[in-house]
């Protein structure tokens, strides 16, 4: 959260004033996602809306899942980094509707997972049919499409556990949603 959110702070507090919707997103944008510290919640397009309206700073968010065992951590999280911007009205929502897409997250995101040792979501579409033969699954760490699942569920819900016939190494891979 660190030099970002300070010179946003600094400006906003200097000028007697609230924050923009701008500096908000900007403060926003380091706040790691707690599960997946290389990106963070704008990243992974978690943050649906900013309002700076009467004083208050009114934040949405729509988690990855309706069941996330993160949900606390990112609201704290939320009102922690708007806080910090000289905000003492901070009014942070999660909204289910419309629910969270892994097409939401940004393509720099994307990479920096596959940099990880995450292997990124394959795109969904508009298509609101969850399909049978899901796109294929790369190695984040060679490429190779020559990959088995070994479990449905990784450490998070929105994970899956491979293992990379090629160069024999596990890792983990988001589930397209």
């Amino acid at each position: 959260m660190g030099g970002v959110e300070q010179g946003a702070e600094g400006s906003a507090r200097r000028a007697g004033r609230l924050p923009s919707a701008d500096e908000v997103w900007t403060a926003l944008a380091a706040v790691p996602d707690p599960e997946i510290p290389v990106v963070s919640i704008t990243d992974m397009g978690m943050v649906r809306d900013v309002t700076v309206e009467g004083g208050r700073v009114s934040v949405t968010f729509t988690p990855t899942f309706s069941g996330c065992p993160a949900l606390h951590v990112i609201r704290a999280s939320i009102g922690e980094a708007v806080r910090a911007l000289g905000v003492a009205d901070v009014d942070v929502q999660s909204t289910l509707t419309p629910p969270w897409t892994t097409d939401w997250i940004e393509s720099g995101a994307r990479e920096r997972l596959r940099q990880y040792g995450i292997a990124p979501p394959a795109p969904t579409g508009d298509s609101p049919l969850i399909t049978l033969d899901p796109e294929p699954t790369r190695c984040p760490r060679c490429g190779s499409l020559n990959v088995r699942m070994t479990a449905s569920f990784g450490p998070t819900l929105c994970k899956r556990l491979y293992v990379c016939g090629a160069c024999k190494e596990p890792f983990e891979g988001f589930k397209s949603v």
